[in-house]
């Protein structure tokens, strides 16, 4: 046997030699990780976020928005049979016991200072009444495929704050303002955003946003805002309470 031959190794061997390569591998990972990790925390801050992790979130949001999001892509729909329980799940800006006799929705137009218009559930309801059976996605991981009905907001623009489509964002409280949302307005304009008052065939019920919430399939549940207050539309960015939080303020799907 030459004296440059090599030994073939034993299975034993060979499975420490993989192993010891592969532990290699992982610890060179995890150190470029956690460096990358520390550069990504270091600095200042924006909205609660590393600047340097928000600076990414936008990049993300802004070719999402000039290359991938068009009115015309709508959200899968499904057959009711389908449809399953969605859970109860956020119930921020829904402490008190709400009387829908007194419940009133306040809107602030585009360009205005204070509320243009006082609307009651009469109102919404007078508007084109749209269905649709969607998935709805929840940031945390689960989903349900669920049936609401109730207003587009494109038609509740259009009827009750007219010219407004032409602001930059759209932003939503509860009465209490405990909790609140903003949305780029390509999103709050698409076919299938809706003020939904009815959930799988039934009114809205209290847990679930009763009398008026937002649907929004292109966006994660966090921004599908229950009892609804107020609406204003605005070329500033509204706040976002899950994105004061470190959240993706755009939250879309």
């Amino acid at each position: 046997m030459s004296s440059n031959s090599k030994i073939p190794l034993t299975p034993e061997q060979e499975l420490q030699r993989r192993s010891r390569r592969s532990f290699m591998v992982l610890g060179a990972g995890a150190v470029a990780g956690m460096a990358g990790l520390t550069w990504v925390n270091s600095g200042p801050t924006e909205d609660n976020l590393p600047a340097r992790l928000r600076s990414a979130l936008g990049f993300n949001e802004g070719v999402v928005r000039t290359a991938l999001f068009d009115n015309s892509h709508l959200a899968k729909t499904y057959p009711a049979s389908a449809i399953g329980e969605i859970k109860v799940n956020g119930e921020f800006g829904m402490d008190e016991d709400l009387d829908p006799a007194s419940w009133a929705l306040e809107v602030t137009s585009f360009g205005a200072t204070r509320p243009s218009a006082k609307l009651n559930m009469d109102d919404v309801r007078k508007l084109p009444r749209y269905e649709e059976i969607i998935n709805f996605k929840c940031v945390e991981g689960w989903s349900t495929v669920t049936q609401f009905a109730g207003a587009r907001l494109s038609d509740f623009t259009a009827r009750f704050a007219p010219g407004s489509e032409k602001a930059e964002c759209v932003g939503m409280k509860t009465p209490d303002e405990a909790y609140y949302v903003g949305l780029d307005m390509p999103s709050a304009m698409h076919p299938q955003t809706l003020l939904a008052y009815e959930m799988n065939g039934q009114p809205l019920e209290d847990e679930h946003g009763a009398p008026l919430r937002l649907v929004i399939p292109v966006k994660y549940g966090i921004k599908n805002i229950k009892r609804i207050g107020s609406i204003e539309y605005t070329n500033t960015r509204p706040a976002d309470y899950w994105g004061e939080r470190g959240y993706d303020w755009y939250a879309g799907l």
